[in-house]
């Protein structure tokens, strides 16, 4: 079984230490807060314990008069990693399961200016920072692993289990065990916990 194996210089040392102090100080039951970070309404998030993130990361909760009254709009659960440049924001709520792996360069949101189905929808001619924000709940459930560059848009959920592919754009739901790629992001194969591998899905 290959395992990756960490070599660090003395300078490398030094630097895990200052992440290691910032860490206690900004978020004491995380793991390793690599800065910069950058985080918006932090009163509005459950952080949970052993959470890793890597450089560059911009988590916003933002307070709205939908939410005045809730307890926690993102919920991130045990032994998350975030690697770099990953942005989640909410106005509504984001669920992140336990041992969640998210890849570099990632965006998850809840949240879009302007409805663009239905009856009412909002004109391109209006301003897009003037439309009302409008959201649906995001829940990426535990042992799921995000690869680079996938977005995950508002109302989606991840089942258990599941990984997503690099560069994939979810907007619909994906069923647990599944792995799903693409954009849109479809489910490509199934765990088979008879014969404990993963089966083609066929799209004809």
């Amino acid at each position: 079984m290959k395992t990756i194996i960490r070599k660090y210089t003395i300078l490398d040392y030094f630097i895990l230490v200052k992440y290691k102090i910032f860490t206690l100080f900004f978020l004491r039951k995380a793991r390793l807060i690599r800065t910069p970070i950058f985080v918006r309404g932090k009163f509005l998030i459950d952080f949970g314990s052993g959470l890793t993130t890597g450089r560059s990361c911009r988590i916003d909760a933002f307070l709205t008069n939908d939410n005045l009254n809730s307890q926690k709009i993102i919920k991130i659960g045990n032994n998350v990693e975030i690697n770099d440049n990953v942005h989640i924001a909410a106005t509504d709520r984001i669920d992140i399961g336990n041992n969640v792996l998210i890849a570099s360069n990632v965006y998850i949101s809840d949240h879009n200016h302007g409805i663009y189905k239905g009856i009412i929808q909002d004109s391109p001619l209006s301003k897009p920072n003037d439309r009302d924000i409008y959201s649906s709940p995001v829940i990426i459930e535990k042992n799921v692993w995000i690869g680079q560059y996938v977005c995950v848009l508002q109302g989606v959920t991840i089942g258990e289990g599941s990984i997503i592919g690099a560069m994939s754009v979810v907007n619909k739901d994906i069923p647990p065990y599944s792995i799903a790629v693409g954009s849109p992001a479809k489910v490509v194969k199934k765990y088979d916990f008879k014969n404990k591998i993963w089966i083609s899905v066929s799209h004809d």
